[in-house]
């Protein structure tokens, strides 16, 4: 089967615009994730880079991954039903040694877990029409949970939004020098809390974007089949309506000085609600002027960081907890000097991809991951190079 390259650009996409919100996840205290005012308070550059980032990345680049998961769910369907558990069992146990061993901000385990149950889903869905509605319930569950959660909060911030500095003291030491068993011993407590946060609210979104990705895919919305025209008015129209939703979120988060009563759950609503659409303004953009873009040699270059999606994903990891937890660099820089390191990080993700793809036909990962899924399912072993 041809490669589609508008999608492997896209998934390119995905993984290096992760990095921009996933930089403050390594370089800083978790609390910084949502809120710059983490330490008491924001300063102007830090105020600015989160509501940059906000409008822009935050949570989108997430939406687009998981919608390309689900995608990559409805193209895995002729595989059967023991190749696509075992894939997905397979990184499930990824996502868990990852967020043990390595790095506390995993998404793997949650999408290998939450695809288990959305591919029957996918599987089962007589229509187009059926599994993209079923998507948008569940995924508007997600977002119901979330108000629900942020109306029965107290005024009273706790740590994960406002944390004390015995907690920012304990978090620095315990990620850089602290040892290999007390980070791992953290790292279970965060991975149990990600699962209950999971399984509570943010499962249901991520069903619902998996199914709302199959669904174009089936559709083949995702494959580019509809006219040039169609894709420019729409993403236009997507990016316009996305961000018109979460930019009076974003002000007014400013102005309430990020207080946790209103920012920590009911003002990330829309920002949840606004992305999926925002994101596939993004997607129907490049689709539209694919025949300009697909000319460039930097398209080009993103396309193969698409193709080793999961290695990229990885490598990011290694590379950003070796400068911030092994070199000591962790709590060091702001907002914006740390969205500085994001560009030399992108740089080794295209150049390890260009390098690799010119000897071998898969990423490492991937090629580990598909003879894994290969034995696990008792499949024919498939005759494909590294």
């Amino acid at each position: 089967m041809e490669r589609n390259v508008a999608l492997d650009f896209i998934r390119g996409v995905a993984i290096l615009g992760i990095l921009l919100l996933n930089i403050t996840a390594f370089g800083l205290p978790k609390a910084a994730y949502l809120n710059p005012a983490w330490d008491g308070s924001a300063s102007l550059s830090d105020a600015w880079s989160w509501a940059l980032l906000d409008l822009f990345a935050q949570v989108k680049f997430l939406s687009l991954f998981a919608l390309l998961f689900g995608a990559g769910l409805q193209m895995l369907l002729p595989r059967g039903k023991r190749w696509i558990q075992s894939r997905l069992t397979l990184l499930v146990l990824l996502g868990f040694m990852h967020g043990l061993l390595f790095w506390d901000g995993d998404i793997l385990l949650a999408y290998g877990l939450v695809g288990l149950i959305s591919w029957r889903m996918v599987r089962d869905a007589q229509s187009v029409k059926t599994l993209f509605n079923i998507g948008l319930v569940l995924y508007l569950i997600g977002i119901a949970v979330l108000l629900l959660l942020g109306a029965i909060s107290g005024n009273a911030p706790n740590r994960s939004w406002l944390p004390g500095l015995a907690d920012v003291q304990y978090e620095s030491w315990w990620k850089t020098t602290g040892g290999l068993v007390e980070a791992i011993g953290n790292r279970a407590d965060l991975l149990s809390s990600s699962l209950l946060a999971l399984g509570a609210q943010y499962g249901w979104q991520l069903a619902g974007l998996m199914l709302l990705g199959a669904a174009l895919m089936r559709s083949g919305w995702l494959k580019g089949q509809f006219s040039q025209r169609h894709y420019r008015r729409t993403g236009a129209l997507l990016v316009l309506v996305g961000m018109a939703v979460n930019v009076p979120a974003i002000v007014a988060q400013w102005q309430l000085g990020w207080a946790y009563r209103w920012c920590a759950f009911l003002l990330q609503a829309p920002r949840e609600l606004s992305a999926p659409v925002q994101v596939l303004g993004y997607v129907a953009l490049i689709l539209g002027f694919w025949q300009h873009l697909s000319k460039w040699k930097i398209v080009a270059a993103v396309a193969c960081v698409g193709r080793m999606a999961l290695s990229n994903y990885l490598l990011q990891t290694l590379i950003c907890t070796t400068l911030f937890y092994r070199f000591g660099l962790f709590n060091h820089f702001d907002r914006l000097q740390l969205v500085a390191f994001v560009p030399a990080v992108w740089a080794i993700n295209i150049l390890f991809s260009l390098f690799w793809l010119r000897r071998f036909r898969q990423g490492p990962v991937e090629w580990l991951w598909r003879q894994l899924t290969a034995r696990a399912s008792g499949s024919a072993f498939p005759r494909t190079s590294r």
